[in-house]
């Protein structure tokens, strides 16, 4: 058909690693597009090898995306994280190329949030050292420190889609929630809105973790703040390693002033399953470890591997970048008959007129136009008439401060 150019799908090229859920595999061939598969992370130099030729690019957390791996990547259009956080991605060095980095902010929100009970329970009764000592035939039949949910204060710290919903269940269970959040939040039920963070830490009987990744929040919890709880207060961090020092909670917890801890994540972890792991809390009373499972439910993993799937497919089919985290967030209706160009471009004055104006002079019609820009880029769908010479557009690349310009069907 006239006016057709797409590159076919088949030579379109994807990487996905650590060991991404089957069902993502299966809906992107389906869509005809060529798949690789890696069970474990790459380190930078490894990815750095393996990304040329690679047109999407899908991880978890433990691969980083840096600007050296970006310099190396050849061809690369978008990158997906099969998780909620992108804090491993370089998003701003992505969007200084056109790369489109998409996520999946919401699909494991309820593996974590009953995690996060289930672990206060255990904290709260103590389930895991009265365990230990049964399987070495210790009988330690007590109520001394153990306690119910009903009535205790949980504080929650970040009330996005995890802190939010866990507020929803802890509240079901008789708990008083609190929480505090930098953005404005609406409280669900009767939660309550603390302030301050220090606020929140002197009142509460459980501190939970769920803000994200940014560097600004690295060791947000140190001993300063472990000072300012209850003593015997519990503690989780089912967030990001980096937000906790770890090594001030373990002298907490041996100083009585935390009375039990888990932890699902840890500034430095093993890359695969087969690597070791070592933590200063390893062997503390009343101290539960999990390898970074709050979303690793097979529930949660088929859901992230459908809806980052989607994503790419949108951007890939249609141009689709709703819910990208580093560009513009644009979909335009597609137009029937029409011939779909895409123009990622730094966001200066003139670019969107000089586009127009170079369409006009080739003689194209444009069916169907948007453009959204943010502080740094500007993104713009633009539908035509598909009978022209295909030579008229390449004249749209050179247009001043363009990022990325591709053609669709």
């Amino acid at each position: 058909m006239a006016g057709r150019w797409s590159y076919p799908r088949s030579r379109i090229k994807m990487l996905l690693l650590e060991n991404i859920h089957p069902a993502a595999v299966e809906r992107l061939e389906e869509a005809g597009y060529s798949v690789e598969t890696m069970k474990g992370a790459l380190d930078e130099d490894d990815l750095i090898e393996k990304i040329k030729g690679v047109h999407v690019l899908g991880i978890r957390s433990k691969t980083n995306v840096t600007e050296r791996v970006l310099e190396a990547a050849d061809r690369l259009l978008a990158v997906a994280a099969f998780c909620i956080g992108t804090n491993q991605i370089d998003l701003d060095a992505c969007a200084a190329k056109g790369i489109a980095v998409f996520n999946a902010p919401y699909s494991n929100t309820r593996s974590v949030v009953e995690l996060a009970i289930g672990l206060t329970i255990t904290l709260m009764r103590d389930v895991v050292d009265k365990s230990t000592a049964m399987h070495t035939g210790k009988w330690n039949k007590s109520a001394d420190g153990s306690r119910e949910l009903r009535g205790k204060t949980l504080g929650i710290v970040g009330y996005g889609a995890i802190g939010s919903q866990l507020s929803v269940l802890a509240e079901a269970l008789g708990m008083r929630v609190i929480f505090h959040d930098q953005s404005e939040r609406l409280a669900l039920g009767n939660a309550k809105r603390m302030r301050s963070l220090d606020a929140l830490l002197a009142e509460a009987d459980v501190v939970t973790l769920h803000v994200d990744g940014r560097a600004e929040n690295t060791n947000l919890i140190g001993a300063a703040q472990f000072q300012m709880m209850r003593p015997g207060t519990l503690f989780l961090n089912l967030s990001r390693g980096h937000v906790v020092n770890v090594g001030d909670l373990a002298q907490a917890i041996q100083g009585g002033r935390v009375g039990g801890a888990a932890l699902d994540v840890f500034p430095e972890e093993p890359r695969t399953n087969a690597d070791p792991f070592e933590s200063p809390l390893m062997g503390l009373k009343n101290v539960i470890l999990t390898p970074h499972i709050g979303g690793s439910t097979e529930e949660a993993q088929e859901a992230i591997a459908e809806f980052a799937a989607e994503r790419l497919l949108g951007y890939l089919n249609r141009g689709d970048t709703t819910f990208c985290v580093n560009l513009p967030n644009v979909q335009l209706t597609e137009v029937s008959g029409g011939h779909r160009i895409l123009h990622i471009h730094r966001n200066q004055p003139g670019v969107l007129a000089e586009l127009n104006r170079e369409l006009s002079a080739a003689g194209l019609n444009i069916l169907g136009q948007h453009l959204k820009t943010d502080e740094k880029t500007g993104y713009v769908i633009m539908d035509v008439d598909r009978d022209y010479d295909p030579q008229a557009l390449r004249v749209l690349k050179s247009v001043a401060g363009t990022l990325r310009f591709r053609l669709l069907h």
